[in-house]
């Protein structure tokens, strides 16, 4: 499995997202804290490869611009996948889970001003299956 974007763990960890941001990152620490298991087999807790994340998900949420722990995050959940299947696993779902999120703002700030309009205006945002104009059996 290929690391996780650190891009993404700082965003998610600095609350970008909105609700579905703050559960995906919920939902790592939760991944993070399931113990590590090697072989079927549960391993000691603290005897994890590299350690289990925690320390690393801890820093980052306490400082999310901090690159530096988003990159030691990264490698250790990568770390931890490779030695550990059922992990791998669950950090791919989560992963692919996280990266649907639109991570940035919805605000919509929309303006006109100035000018004569001779049509309407639409204004908003993430507009799907919107058409313009008269369809041809309205002709």
């Amino acid at each position: 499995m290929d690391p996780v974007s650190m891009g993404l763990l700082t965003a998610l960890a600095g609350g970008a997202g909105g609700e579905l941001g703050r559960q995906a990152w919920t939902g790592l620490g939760e991944l993070v804290r399931r113990p590590f298991r090697r072989g079927g087999a549960v391993v000691p807790e603290g005897s994890a490869p590299e350690g289990s994340g925690e320390a690393e998900l801890a820093r980052l949420a306490r400082d999310p611009g901090d690159a530096a722990a988003a990159r030691a995050l990264s490698v250790v959940l990568h770390r931890r996948a490779a030695a550990d299947a059922e992990f791998e696993e669950r950090l791919r779902r989560w992963d692919e889970a996280a990266r649907r999120i639109s991570l940035t703002g919805g605000d919509v700030h929309n303006s006109i001003s100035g000018g004569t309009f001779s049509a309407p205006v639409i204004q908003g945002r993430d507009f799907t299956g919107t058409t313009f104009g008269t369809s041809p059996a309205d002709g």
